[in-house]
């Protein structure tokens, strides 16, 4: 006799009120364990819903456009009938587990059985990359036997039998095609080889859980769960990602085991890396392992090698300083920085010949008066001229959303003997140059002296990292975040500059801009530079 199963919303983490976007079942369809039932979008994420459970659709109570979350019910499916006779055998390969169409079903008594490559789309003569088992292991469905690797895509396949693996038929190197017999399992006589029949013994189990102890199970949990719903990637399990999400892993120093997959049926994503590079890099916690075990690989939070331990002593005389508090904390700053963000720098010259002159000018003009002009406090005010021009150097990213800011608060950093700090200056735009100059002397005396306090460092739309004192030709500076850009300026100095008829000296100054690439292109971070070497080379333009 069959029996009416309720498929609901599974464990979709912190997302309630998702709406439907796409429905793939109707009434009358015959889908399979992990089936795609519908698709899910949050304002952060697409995910599939599979079924947990085989048979016939004979209800769908949600429509595109319905807002459900975790244990909403989406269809009812009367499971395969048949319990109480023996499932011919080739009934067995219509249900079995998804993305393994070809298996060759288990006998109830036992017997070797082959497992083959399912179908894989369009993919051929497609490359093991990695092997999961070997003889004498014992092998449940769907547990992975081998990872493929084609140039677009990299696909586990699972088992479709249960038993001992007798025999394995590839290695790794080798190329298979749909069809191709990876492994020979000795199946057990006791183990339930498909899907599909595991289905069929659901009236033997219990009659229906509550919703409460199996949100995602069907009515036959431990048939069901035999079966395997499969969606999450159990930490330390087998994971499924694209060769693109693999290597960005790979750069990044990420094991993908401990990466929590929300992609299509628990798929790893490229968003999914990086939300767990920033889950580590706020706790200092890597998922999986002890907070005195991931502090003490130094690798912020990431599962980088352990760093190296060396005993200088024994090479020559050492002497033994704790890092500053500044240091710690700037550098911890700085490692998220430079892995989070898309960086790159680019070079400008800025001709700031008749600039130096009027500032040497008015600062002999007030000279009595005590009020000195700095070259940064010019670059500062240029720098808002030039946010205003370009409003996209002015904004944050938060989430999929860019915040454009209506203010203007520059920073600086200032070198202090414990270390770098950068306070800013606020709303420089309502500012003259003499003010941004008596300005940002007083917080470098205070920067110096210990004595900023949090305000003093907080809301920066844009940091100049100025080296002008101490010499350098180019740098590339690391973007503070939240913001998206930050230019380093070196040591001006004379070029000889061919002005049409002859070279000429001519004050340049070398100026350096890393930019955000998630929000600003090339494209746009060399018109940003044009535009301020101008401003910096007339600076009359700065009224305009």
């Amino acid at each position: 006799m069959s029996q009416l199963i309720e498929v609901k919303v599974p464990d979709i983490g912190d997302f309630s009120e998702v709406p439907v976007i796409e429905l793939f079942v109707k009434v009358g369809d015959t889908i399979a364990v992990d089936d795609a039932i519908a698709t899910l979008e949050s304002d952060k994420a697409t995910m599939d819903v599979p079924s947990s459970a085989a048979g016939v659709v004979k209800e769908v109570l949600v429509k595109i456009g319905d807002k459900v979350g975790e244990g909403s019910l989406l269809i009812k499916v009367e499971a395969a009938d048949g319990a109480a006779a023996p499932a011919p055998q080739a009934a067995a390969p219509a249900a079995t587990a998804p993305a393994a169409p070809a298996p060759a079903a288990a006998p109830a008594a036992g017997g070797v059985v082959e497992v083959k490559v399912p179908d894989i789309g369009d993919f051929s003569d497609v490359p093991v990359i990695e092997l999961f088992v070997k003889a004498g292991d014992t092998i449940a469905v769907d547990d992975a036997i081998a990872t493929l690797e084609s140039d677009k895509a990299t696909m586990d396949v699972p088992s479709s039998a249960a038993g001992v693996v007798k025999e394995v038929l590839v290695k790794i190197g080798d190329k298979v095609s749909e069809g191709a017999v990876l492994i020979k399992v000795e199946a057990a006589g006791a183990t339930a080889p498909t899907p599909a029949a595991q289905a069929a013994s659901a009236p033997a189990a219990p009659p229906a859980p509550t919703p409460a102890a199996v949100p995602v199970a069907a009515a036959a949990p431990a048939a069901s769960q035999a079966a395997g719903a499969p969606s999450a990637v159990k930490l330390g399990g087998k994971v499924h990602a694209s060769p693109s999400v693999r290597a960005y892993a790979r750069e990044l120093g990420v094991d993908l085991a401990q990466v929590k997959g929300n992609g299509p049926k628990g798929r790893i994503t490229q968003a999914d890396v990086t939300a767990f590079i920033k889950g580590a890099m706020q706790t200092g916690v890597v998922p999986g392992k002890t907070p005195a075990s991931a502090g003490a690989s130094l690798g912020g939070g990431l599962d980088l090698l352990p760093w190296p331990k060396v005993d200088f002593a024994k090479f020559g005389e050492i002497e033994v300083k704790p890092l500053s508090r500044i240091k710690k904390i700037s550098g911890q700053n700085l490692a998220r920085n430079w892995v989070m963000i898309p960086a790159v720098t680019y070079h400008e010259d800025a001709d700031i010949t008749d600039l130096e002159a009027f500032r040497v000018a008015m600062n002999k003009e007030h000279e009595k008066s005590g009020k000195k002009l700095t070259m940064l406090a010019f670059i500062i005010k240029a720098s808002v001229r030039a946010l205003q021009e370009f409003p996209e150097f002015n904004t944050s990213l938060d989430g999929d959303n860019l915040v454009y800011k209506k203010y203007f608060n520059i920073a600086f950093a200032a070198d202090t003997p414990n270390g770098l700090v950068v306070p800013v200056v606020k709303d420089a735009d309502k500012k003259s140059v003499f003010e941004i100059a008596a300005e940002t002397g007083a917080l470098a005396k205070k920067a110096r002296d210990g004595k900023l306090g949090p305000a003093d460092m907080s809301g920066a739309c844009f940091t100049i990292s100025s080296l002008g004192g101490i010499g350098g030709t180019y740098f590339a500076p690391i973007v503070n975040a939240p913001e998206v850009a930050i230019l380093g300026v070196n040591k001006s100095v004379m070029k000889p500059v061919w002005d049409g008829k002859q070279f000429v000296p001519r004050l340049t100054l070398p100026m350096s801009l890393t930019a955000d690439h998630r929000v600003i292109d090339g494209a746009l971070a060399t018109r940003f530079n044009v535009y301020l070497a101008q401003l910096l080379a007339d600076f009359r333009r700065v009224m305009l």
